[in-house]
């Protein structure tokens, strides 16, 4: 039988309306970037009752946060690869699992070594989430509405820590720890079946990898019914790179640059964002403030991601994706420098804090959407990971910046101050990488 040419599936998701099924697909990615988001930050929100509880010090909470990063950075730096090789979806449906299994064991952890292998082997699933829910997105979003899209899925990292947040404040003070990683585990299990059910592979992966016409078609079918007739070819929008492999894509001279800008960046975003998530709320209890205020201030700061998010994205699609972002860091910068000097009141802190996580976690959620945009469809989930991967090395050093700047003594007002420069860098990187990177963007 003659194949029938159908159009170019990059043209057909860009020149439609978003369907109902994208959008299933949309609400689906947000929700396991809520559960990744929350299970992420609920360490940083036991930290002082587990202090407390098993009298460990600073430095040991530090190491078992490190070893949930360290997983982060792994996961994120294997899965990028595999994701390209063997599809989106898969890797999202097994790193739900397994941060889900790891999350209840670590609520049932004995003393702070068990924890610290548990959060480690947690951090394996969670890192490879993001950045292939990433991946995911930008292969079915719109390129004119892209940044928007992505940043509306991650600002589900945000939300899921702000609830997370919130729903410690109420479980602490009436159960104990085990109760808050107890939810963070059987959450993830309880959504599992949908994303069994409902998340599909990635069309234009499926494109890239020239799978069986009568999968892309039946998957478009579902996506956009009508618009492709059976038995027809699909066009492949690749670039001459896509016959290189996607390691060799990142790593190549047309990429290195833009790709060494963004991982410098994302460093230095995520080491403010986990270094402040994580020990917010005990460098809050040095003011003299309750456990319950310094969780609500912080439950505050994450939630000002949320916001911030949705204004990073809608602002990347209008200026320069590069100098939107730059700009949110700067003005973070600032904000971050307010909440130091801020008297310890709960009002007050509560909304510096909030215009903190609008400009910090905002922008870092917009880098996922920057990241996907840069890369060409063979090379995507490989590029996005492995900025995730770096940026966890960040993370990582947080960790230990944070019980350091504990033990050195030093006032709220001076380590919130010294926490400016890293923002500032972060403007500069992405200055650089708007001024010198080639290609600025990929649409593909």
């Amino acid at each position: 039988m003659t194949s029938v040419e159908a159009p170019d599936v990059r043209q057909l998701i860009n020149q439609r309306a978003l369907s109902r099924w994208q959008k299933r697909l949309i609400a689906l990615c947000f929700i396991v970037v809520a559960l990744d988001g929350m299970d992420i930050a609920l360490m940083g929100f036991i930290a002082p009752t587990l202090k407390a509880s098993w009298g460990v010090t600073n430095h040991q909470l530090g190491a078992v946060i490190s070893a949930a990063l360290i997983g982060l950075a792994l996961g994120a730096m294997v899965a990028g690869p595999l994701a390209d090789r063997y599809g989106r979806r898969v890797m999202i449906l097994l790193s739900v699992l397994f941060f889900g299994l790891w999350t209840l064991a670590t609520a049932m952890a004995q003393n702070i070594e068990q924890m610290m292998v548990f959060r480690f082997l947690t951090g394996l699933g969670l890192g490879a989430a993001m950045p292939n829910v990433g991946t995911l997105v930008a292969e079915y979003a719109p390129e004119r509405r892209r940044s928007f899209i992505i940043t509306v899925v991650f600002c589900g990292f945000t939300f899921g820590a702000a609830s997370g947040g919130f729903a410690a404040s109420w479980l602490l003070p009436r159960y104990d720890w085990h109760s808050v990683m107890f939810m963070g585990g059987v959450l993830p299990l309880l959504v599992l079946p949908f994303l069994l059910r409902g998340l599909p592979e990635s069309v234009r992966f499926l494109i890239s990898r020239r799978a069986p016409a009568t999968r892309i078609h039946a998957v478009l079918e579902r996506m956009l019914p009508g618009a492709v007739t059976p038995g027809c070819d699909f066009h492949r929008s690749e670039p001459p790179a896509a016959q290189h492999s996607a390691v060799a894509t990142v790593l190549s001279r047309r990429y290195l640059f833009g790709s060494t800008m963004l991982w410098g960046g994302y460093f230095m975003g995520l080491f403010l964002v986990y270094l402040i998530g994580s020990w917010l709320p005990s460098l809050i209890n040095t003011l003299g403030m309750s456990v319950t205020e310094a969780a609500i201030v912080t439950a505050m700061y994450q939630a000002g991601g949320t916001v911030g998010s949705l204004f990073a994205g809608w602002l990347m699609d209008r200026i320069n994706a590069n100098l939107a972002l730059a700009i949110i860091y700067f003005c973070g910068g600032i904000a971050i420098v307010a909440l130091g000097f801020s008297p310890a009141q709960v009002g007050l802190m509560s909304g510096i804090a909030f215009c903190s996580g609008f400009c910090f976690n905002g922008a870092n959620t917009g880098m996922n959407a920057l990241s996907a945009s840069y890369y060409p469809t063979h090379a995507r989930a490989t590029g996005s990971s492995w900025m995730h991967g770096v940026g966890r090395v960040g993370a990582i050093i947080s960790a230990f910046a944070g019980a350091e700047l504990l033990s050195l003594g030093w006032s709220f007002s001076q380590i919130f101050l010294l926490l400016a420069i890293p923002a500032v860098l972060t403007s500069v990187m992405l200055v650089l990488k708007c001024r010198f990177s080639n290609p600025p963007c990929h649409t593909e």
